[in-house]
């Protein structure tokens, strides 16, 4: 099996590679496709769950990136800078219109018309990203201290990216908390039968002489 390194530096000259973005559910898919001129290559198996292969795509996706950067970037010396480049390379086949504030539709989650803003990734679409490609990394060797895909910058990047749009879309993309669910009411304690005797209640004393030894 190839190293962690030797997977992203190896390329293959006979096939071609395609970024393809297709979008579901409101959420942008970023994948990689392959062309050759030779016999097409069979389908994985269907075992693998979308999201393996899903992560495969994008971890090829990557490395192609990463082989046509200019100067060639290897995997030991990718960093989280070169993450963010990356992504901000990826706005370029963003689906997501991202008002500017000085956009009559800015804050406007249902603009009734067109306008020039530009198209970018949405943010839970890089996010999903970052999410599958972190995993990748260790899955094919990478140490998680030196995931460049779970540094400083890149977290505060993708939040930087939530609030701007949020804001200029309109929209929240705070998870909505659970309600509490009250506690139960503890049961009521078991009765206790009384050990005590009760003495019955004594009648007045009768009135008269004689009554009290002594008097009031």
């Amino acid at each position: 099996m190839a190293s962690f390194t030797e997977l992203v530096e190896s390329s293959n000259h006979h096939h071609r590679e395609k970024i393809n973005i297709e979008t579901v559910n409101n959420i942008e898919i970023i994948s990689v496709s392959a062309s050759s001129s030779s016999a097409a290559t069979p389908a994985p198996a269907s075992s693998s769950s979308r999201y393996e292969n899903q992560k495969r795509r994008d971890w090829n996706t990557f490395g192609q990136y990463l082989r046509n950067h200019r100067p060639p970037l290897t995997l030991s010396r990718c960093s989280g800078a070169h993450v963010l480049e990356f992504l901000r390379y990826l706005d370029q086949f963003g689906k997501t219109k991202v008002h500017t504030p000085m956009c009559p539709f800015y804050g406007h989650p249902n603009p009734p018309a067109p306008c020039p803003c530009p198209l970018k990734q949405a943010w839970g679409s890089l996010d999903a990203l970052v999410g599958r490609l972190r995993a990748a990394y260790e899955e094919n060797g990478g140490k998680p201290e030196t995931n460049p895909f779970g540094a400083r910058a890149v977290r505060l990047y993708l939040r930087e990216v939530r609030d701007l749009q949020s804001k200029a879309r309109g929209v929240s993309y705070e998870k909505k908390k659970k309600r509490k669910r009250p506690p139960p009411t503890p049961p009521p304690p078991p009765q206790q039968l009384s050990t005590s005797v009760q003495l019955p209640l004594s009648s007045p004393p009768p009135s008269g002489k004689g009554a009290l030894p002594f008097e009031l």
